[in-house]
């Protein structure tokens, strides 16, 4: 029989050279973006030492690749996490409705808050504000014409570049990896299991989600500029077309919240594709009634009504957070045995991450631009402008979320000081009876190199402390928070506040704080985008593209904007490459790495029964058992994960170490017995091999943690897999 190894590489891979442990290769099948790999003829053994024939799967370019792609990725990040804690949820099917829609409602928020960014920026700083004060404007000829121009003829011509923006998120939402031959006749909308066909095709869900978020945009930008023109008017035609836009706009969160938004059908498509069209009008409506000639009107403060909406849109995305979070409860107790990370909350908790990498997005272009237009000059009650500038500035709102940042991050330091010595030395004490329990040489090995391998352990256990306590400061910030969006939709900013209740001296450490939250929320952003520039050739900073990576596995179900699932076209790809080889008689051991297995798992869970008699599994560093089926418990459950055994009569061995902080056992503690068939997939290695340094070597073996490379634990697992599809063919 003649065996394939099929390599599928984890996340940040360096490439299929690495992957084959080959110095030249070339591919075999597949394209640029992601392609399987061989061993070119002359240039190395094509197979491994046992007769195995490599083959490696490369997919990371599907997530990365390029500066222009990975930095667009990292503004879209915001859309992502939401679109992550749709699958976060501790429920799907019917018992999940009321938890999906209420993920897709603060998914629609942060595209309304979106574009109340752009809407601030160009309507509110530059054509009402800056536009109506000659020092704004003098010496910058690229605004300057401006000040002639009548307020409600400007607000009309800077609505166009908000209108761009939109025009950008109706294209993004259309992006897709998924290949024509991969897509059925009928759009599909997903499906709540792994095994299910389905899974993967959103098609139909993402096209309507894009209709109605078209729709939501071009509504939020409509009352933005009604809210200012109407009440001025005071006729008929403004307050029919603002009463027309909120409308609109309640209902693209009804379809929302309808079951028919995941289903199959024509008739909620031709509700989507309705409304956004209905946007559309509304929007040309609301321009030329913007371009109508008026009486001589002098703009003055702020935009008006800009200010309400923004703190009502915090308001209402803070009570959202609060019912998702009930919901999350509610649920998590109908559940027999909950093994959650993050308590069972990680979709309120990745939804709030979120939002606020929104607002420091928002806040950030927002107070920087004022910084520049005012000429270095914003003010606040502690600070007063100096005669003759113009008081430009963001809403209060924003002015009480630079001060929640501010505390974010003394909190998060505070928390990173104090989770390595919470039961440090007890923690190490156990490690310590591991390291000298695996190895009998520990008591003539040097004290440092015990202590090394010791403390590996005990780094790497510490990611599952995170939870608790993460959940107890997304608490403690959602009481913050909550009570910062009553703040700014009552009026006062912090500033203000502290002026009223302390007078100067308090006023001013608030007044310190908040610009101080402001300068990180801005270096924030920066950082972001510099790391996304270059993430992609630094390995230094390679946790951006890890974090896309492993979030870019889910398919788009809350936000049209997060980047296109790869897989949609890796498992196909993957599915389609293994029917080729065991169609030519050969038999697959698939071989996934750290991510790479989870790849590997799905796409077992969706080979024909035809194939995965001639199939084996070999996973190493799996986040699968102590990760995801922990974070995406609906999903990746225990039923699921033995699926996966059971549809290749477990011909499954998946290799874990203590050091590891990332991979772990699959099954261990879910094994039943030990006739049960899970006791015999996951198998402990040593890490390192050994504390002294071998004969034939000048250095003691490294500590690998989460790096798997083919060494004899591999090659001994691939021999025994080999063995049992031998056996089956039988």
């Amino acid at each position: 029989m003649r065996i394939t190894e099929i390599r599928v590489h984890g996340v940040a891979d360096k490439g299929p050279e690495t992957i084959l442990d080959r110095p030249i290769v070339a591919r075999v099948a597949g394209d640029d973006n992601a392609g399987f790999y061989r061993p070119r003829p002359g240039y190395g053994a094509p197979a491994d030492r046992d007769g195995v024939t490599l083959e490696a799967y490369r997919w990371s370019r599907l997530t990365g690749g390029t500066a222009t792609r990975t930095f667009s990725l990292v503004l879209l990040l915001p859309f992502m996490l939401s679109n992550i804690a749709v699958w976060m949820l501790p429920v799907t099917g019917r018992g999940g409705r009321a938890a999906r829609a209420l993920c897709r409602l603060l998914a629609a928020t942060m595209t309304a808050m979106y574009v109340l960014t752009t809407v601030g920026v160009s309507l509110d700083l530059i054509a009402w504000q800056c536009a109506a004060y000659p020092r704004c404007l003098e010496g910058r000829r690229e605004i300057s014409w401006l000040g002639g121009v009548p307020p409600g003829q400007r607000l009309a011509l800077l609505a166009v570049p908000p209108i761009i923006v939109i025009a950008l998120i109706w294209r993004l939402g259309a992006r897709t990896w998924q290949l024509p031959e991969d897509s059925d006749q009928v759009p599909g909308v997903g499906a709540d299991r792994l095994d299910a066909p389905a899974f993967w095709d959103t098609r139909s869900l993402l096209r309507r989600l894009r209709s109605i978020h078209v729709a939501v945009a071009l509504g939020t930008l409509n009352i933005t500029l009604l809210l200012a023109l109407a009440p001025h008017d005071a006729t008929l035609p403004g307050w029919l077309l603002l009463a027309a836009d909120v409308a609109l706009l309640a209902g693209a969160l009804v379809l929302l919240c309808r079951p028919a938004i995941e289903r199959r059908g024509k008739q909620d498509q031709r509700s989507s594709r309705t409304i956004r069209w209905a946007a559309v009008a509304l929007t040309a409506l609301t321009l030329g009634y913007a371009l109508v000639p008026r009486p001589p009107w002098r703009a003055e403060g702020m935009l008006p009504g800009y200010e309400t909406l923004a703190a009502g849109l915090f308001a209402g995305q803070v009570v959202l957070l609060a019912m998702l979070g009930l919901v999350v409860v509610v649920q998590r107790r109908s559940l027999p045995r909950p093994l959650f990370l993050l308590a069972g909350l990680g979709a309120p908790v990745l939804t709030t991450v979120a939002i606020g990498l929104g607002v420091a997005y928002d806040s950030g272009l927002t107070y920087g631009l004022a910084e520049y237009l005012d000429r270095g000059s914003s003010p606040t009650p502690a600070r007063p402008p100096p005669p003759g500038a113009p008081p430009l500035s963001p809403p209060v709102a924003y002015r009480w979320v630079t001060l929640g940042f501010s505390l974010a991050v003394l909190l998060v330091l505070v928390t990173a000081l104090l989770i390595p010595r919470i039961g440090h030395a007890r923690r190490r004490r156990g490690a310590e009876e591991l390291v000298r329990r695996d190895y009998p040489e520990a008591s003539r090995a040097a004290p440092e190199r015990v202590r090394a391998v010791r403390d590996a352990i005990v780094r790497a256990g510490l990611a599952d402390r995170l939870g608790p306590l993460l959940a107890a400061a997304y608490v403690m910030l959602a009481l913050l928070t909550l009570a910062a969006a009553g703040l700014s939709v009552i009026g006062p900013g912090p500033g203000a506040l502290a002026l009223r209740m302390g007078g100067e001296p308090l006023a001013r450490p608030v007044v310190f704080v908040t610009d101080l939250g402001g300068l990180l929320i801005g270096l924030f952003a920066l950082v972001l985008a510099v790391m996304g520039l270059v993430a992609y050739r630094s390995g230094a900073i390679r946790l951006v593209g890890v974090l896309w990576e492993l979030a870019t596995f889910w398919p788009r179900a809350a936000h049209p904007l997060a980047p296109p699932c790869y897989v949609e076209r890796a498992v196909p790809e993957l599915t389609r490459r293994i029917g080729q080889l065991t169609a030519d008689g050969n038999a697959v051991v698939l071989s996934g790495q750290s991510h790479g297995s989870v790849l590997a798992a799905a796409t077992v869970l969706q080979l024909p029964d035809r194939c995965r008699r001639r199939v084996a599994l070999l996973t190493c560093g799996t986040p699968l058992g102590n990760r995801y089926r922990r974070v995406f418990p609906a999903y990746v459950s225990d039923e699921i994960l033995r699926e996966v055994g059971d549809r290749l009569a477990w011909r499954w061995i998946n290799l874990w170490r203590y050091t590891d902080a990332v991979g772990g056992p699959v099954f261990v503690p879910l094994v039943d017995g030990p006739d049960d068939p899970a006791a015999r997939v996951d198998r402990r290695v040593r890490d390192p091999k050994g504390l002294l340094i071998p004969p034939t070597d000048t250095v003691p073996p490294p500590v690998q943690g989460h790096r798997f490379t083919p060494d004899d634990d591999f090659h001994e697992a691939i021999r025994e897999l080999v063995g049992r599809l031998e056996r089956t063919d039988e």
